[in-house]
């Protein structure tokens, strides 16, 4: 950051996106302002302006310190006086250490001196810098929060008493944060990632004196949700413990009250690990924070196989490799172990022995970090699987779904669901995303959608054979659903539905307040919740009063409430690997159904020991149990980050002039379709309004935007999505994405993204607007036109969408109903005989518009985009046609150049239909 020193030009709070990014680039100013005063002086223009400069930021940090364990109140207290006593040598040196300690995370690993004659010759490394041995050697830092309203000689006993109390055997060490107020604990708890418990004592207050708007944003969204303000003051601890398990039901909490065992008793606590009475005892506080921490802390598998590798064994079973022996041995591939290091040879055994228990019947360290993984996403049961999420998909699709069942499918979900489809024998009813033409990449499917295909086969009477409703959440675009109101109006319509949400990209999700809101595992629970309530009773049977006898346009208009006998039946299906800390294809399957025991459990089994290896990786366990352990300890901070980085994209590209030229950042207005953005905001950033509010837009839409996908139209750059993936992000630049469209990329923000990550994308991004600025100015006339006639082409002439067409009638059991039989077509193409070969030209295009029918043999999936516009047994439209001839991509996964366009004969299709006749 390139600090001005000038108050008036520093940026401004309302630049930010989140407290956490003011605080950091706050104290880097503020450390640069005093190194400044040191070399200039306070005196004259300059260092009075220098002088103003210092005591703004000062005054900006002292709001947001207040909810911190270093630097601390006394320590910053320290620095104003500094200040005004012009100690500007002492202020320097102070400052300096405090803002390096906080960039480098030192203070997690010792005292850091502050004052001026203090000396501190030990180097602030970054901890990432560390080597590993190093960090995993050191204790675990953490802060507690107490919540209480005390004044400044109670606090002081209460930091003492807590600090007397620790131990050199303590596996972890935290410093205590005091705050007087329940808002004040709430926006502690998601403004300081480093919290991990909550102490709430009988003195605390309701309301914060803290005024600065970016610490009262977070709670915006609680105020809306929750009467606060009509709480009266024996109800503030409890309510305080019920929020926090709300907002982040990862931490721990301990109430401590003067109330009577009986009137606790009965109150929701949320997470609430202990109450303690009176007086606390702080030796037992101490030792219950530890142990809470410790809970979430343990890894049973990875400790398990650490324990493992150091055994000293003869092997005597199929895996060489195992202790490394094949590799030490060798004279050939000693490259190999010296790339990967000993430890993972180590820990390489048969799944037969070495006590490491078994993926396929686990009992042991697997049984309980898959029950600790649960307790983390908020499921009932939980499964690990080594071989990724297009697996998982097939587990759960041939657990639930009986050939002949009914599977309500957005059309352009993972090809890993249609081969589930095939494999299962399902009737797939196809649902149709909206489509997003002038990008050419598809939305997500509308709510009416959804109903009117459930309506369409209730009247049909075939209900009963409906079985799932299986969507994509969020898709890789980044739309993502209203889960709540999914579930509960199709629960409407069918009150044992099965839902079965493809979560592969959305795993971090739970570990964010306002995502956690939208996902299929916190829907489940609060739908539990809500069905046993005698409101919701009596709400459903006023509208079952006020729909009696409606027609299906009434039904379609009116935002349905399921019956108080619903079942709650969820699946999840989560890429751990994509979004959070695990090695390649290590996935999870979450589970919340309540007829999970009594009706699928078996099946579950059967499909789960189908799809699962006898020899699954035990590195990948290891990695989704480690996995586990972060997210439930520092998921919160990872998170928020992630979505600083690509708000901060996405400012970036807005307010540069030159990025604006020949790129777009997509906003929620050009992805979501007006009609379901109830809330009418358009973006999350608007350079004269400044950031939206999140919070309304996630409440109240029935699709939101992640902003963690930042996708960027490069269609003014004259270059393709997929060549400007290629030829400029990965081979110049070494920038790596996943996906694009025709004239798009999208760039994905991650955990593991930092800051400079993102500079070095503004950078280059900045490149090469400069360097087509370069091109444009030498060019000539006829290069000109060449570069706005490819522009246009990307930009204006985009090849529309098409819609699933239809079964053909070959594969259905009616005309009044979409579903068709996918696993008839499917199989009756291995019989090359039934299958004939088309090329893409005129010639087909007339026979189609002249209404001959035919029908794909095979899937047909471009790519890009991904996602499959023709499958088994689908009719070929004029429109599907259209599309695939406008492709310009490289590949077609199921389409044979050379051959052409695979279909149906007319003899095997008569025929078909004979024998289903």
């Amino acid at each position: 950051m390139n600090v001005q020193h000038d108050s008036h030009k520093l940026p401004s709070v309302s630049d930010y996106y989140s407290a956490t990014q003011l605080r950091a680039d706050r104290w880097s100013a503020l450390r640069e302002t005093a190194e400044s005063m040191l070399v200039h002086g306070v005196e004259g223009r300059k260092g009075s302006k220098l002088l103003k400069t210092a005591e703004t930021l000062l005054d900006a940090l002292a709001p947001i310190e207040l909810y911190w364990a270093f630097p601390g109140g006394q320590v910053f207290d320290h620095l104003r006086k500094l200040l005004e006593q012009r100690s500007i040598e002492d202020l320097s040196i102070s400052v300096r250490r405090v803002a390096r300690a906080l960039t480098s995370g030192a203070y997690r690993r010792r005292k850091i001196p502050v004052g001026g004659e203090e000396t501190d010759n030990e180097d602030y490394e970054d901890e990432s810098t560390l080597a590993p041995e190093d960090r995993a050697l050191g204790r675990p830092y953490f802060e507690v929060l107490i919540v209480d309203n005390v004044n400044e000689q109670q606090e002081r006993f209460l930091r003492n008493n807590l600090h007397r109390v620790r131990r050199a055997e303590d596996p972890f060490i935290y410093e205590p944060v005091i705050v007087p107020s329940l808002e004040d604990a709430l926006m502690g708890i998601l403004f300081n990632h480093n919290v991990q418990a909550v102490i709430v004592r009988p003195g605390l207050v309701l309301k914060s004196k803290n005024v600065l708007p970016i610490l009262q944003q977070y709670l915006n969204g609680l105020n809306r949700e929750e009467d606060v303000d009509g709480l009266e003051p024996y109800e503030y601890g409890p309510e305080a413990c019920r929020l926090i398990a709300k907002v982040r039901p990862e931490l721990d909490a301990y109430l401590i009250t003067d109330r009577s065992v009986e009137d606790i008793a009965g109150l929701d606590l949320g997470r609430c690990r202990r109450v303690f009475y009176n007086q606390e005892d702080f030796l037992e506080l101490h030792l219950n924070i530890l142990r809470g921490v410790n809970r979430r802390y343990k890894t049973p598998f990875f400790t398990a196989l650490k324990e493992y590798s150091k055994q000293p064994t003869g092997v005597f079973h199929a895996m060489p490799i195992s202790r490394g022996k094949s590799i030490s041995r060798s004279h050939w591939i000693q490259d190999m172990g010296a790339f990967y290091g000993p430890n993972i040879f180590l820990a390489e055994t048969s799944a037969t022995s070495g006590g490491l228990d078994s993926l396929l019947e686990p009992r042991g360290p697997i049984k309980e970090a898959q029950d600790m993984a649960a307790r983390a996403f908020g499921s009932k049961q939980t499964f690990f699987a080594t071989n990724g999420t297009s697996t998982c998909n097939k587990i759960v699709v041939q657990a639930l779904v009986r050939p002949g069942d009914i599977v309500l499918v957005d059309r352009d979900c993972h090809k890993s669901h249609h081969y589930g489809m095939v494999l299962a024998g399902a009737n797939v009813a196809y649902m149709d995303s909206y489509p997003l033409h002038e990008y050419s990449m598809y939305g997500a499917v509308p709510i009416h959608e959804i109903k009117h295909t459930l309506l369409k086969l209730k009247a049909a009477g075939k209900l009963d054979r409906v079985r799932m409703v299986l969507l994509t959440n969020c898709t890789f675009d980044g739309l993502i659903y209203n889960v709540e109101r999914v579930m509960e109006e199709c629960l409407a319509i069918k009150k044992d539905l099965v839902f079965l949400w493809d979560e592969a990209w959305f795993a971090f999700a739970r570990f964010s307040p306002t995502y956690r809101q939208r996902t299929a595992m916190s829907v489940a629970n609060a739908l539990r919740e809500r069905l046993r309530e005698d409101s919701h009773k009596a709400a459903w049977e006023a509208q079952q009063v006020a729909l009696k006898d409606a027609d299906e346009d009434t039904l379609m208009q009116t935002r349905l409430i399921p019956p108080p006998d619903a079942r709650v039946r969820v699946y999840a299906t989560q890429s751990t690997h994509k979004t959070l800390t695990s090695l390649r294809q290590g996935s999870m399957i979450h589970v919340n159904d309540m007829d999970f025991k009594g009706e699928v459990e078996q099946a579950f089994h059967e499909a789960y020991m189908t799809h699962t290896s006898t020899s699954p990786n035990y590195q990948i366990i290891a990695s989704l149990d480690v996995g586990r352990r972060q997210v439930e300890l520092e998921g919160f901070e990872f998170v928020q980050r992630q979505i600083e980085s690509a708000m901060a994209i996405r400012r970036a590209v807005a307010t540069h002039p030159l990025l604006q030229k020949y790129f777009k950042v997509l906003t929620p207005a050009d992805m979501i379709p007006e009609n379901y953005r109830e809330s009418g905001i358009s973006s999350y950033y608007d350079q004269h309004d400044g950031w939206s509010d999140k919070w309304e837009i996630w409440a109240q839409d029935e699709f939101v935007l992640d902003p963690t996908r930042v996708t960027l139209a490069v269609g003014g750059t004259g270059w393709d999505g997929d060549t400007f993936k290629t030829k400029i992000l990965m081979d110049k630049y070494g920038i790596q994405i996943n996906k694009t469209s025709r004239n798009s990329v999208l760039f994905m923000t991650n955990i593991g993204t930092t800051r400079s990550s993102v500079a070095y994308l503004i950078e280059v991004l900045v490149e090469v607007a400069n360097e087509l600025d370069d091109l444009l100015d030498d060019a000539s006339k006829m290069e000109r036109r060449s570069f706005e006639k490819r522009v246009s082409a990307l930009i204006e002439h985009v090849p529309p969408l098409p819609d699933f067409s239809r079964f053909h009638d070959a594969f259905r059991s009616g005309s009044e109903t979409p579903e068709g039989d996918i696993r008839s077509a499917f199989f009756l193409a291995y019989n090359e005989d039934n299958c004939d070969y088309f090329d893409l030209d005129d010639g087909l295009m007339a026979r189609l518009e002249a209404g001959e029918e035919l029908v794909s043999a095979s899937f047909i999936i471009p790519y890009p985009p991904g996602f499959p516009i023709l499958v088994p047994g689908q009719v070929i439209s004029p429109e599907i046609l259209s599309f695939m001839r406008a492709l310009d991509v490289s590949e077609i996964h199921g389409y044979r150049h050379d051959l052409g366009l695979r279909v149906f004969t007319s003899e095997a299709l008569t025929g078909l239909s004979k024998k289903a006749h």
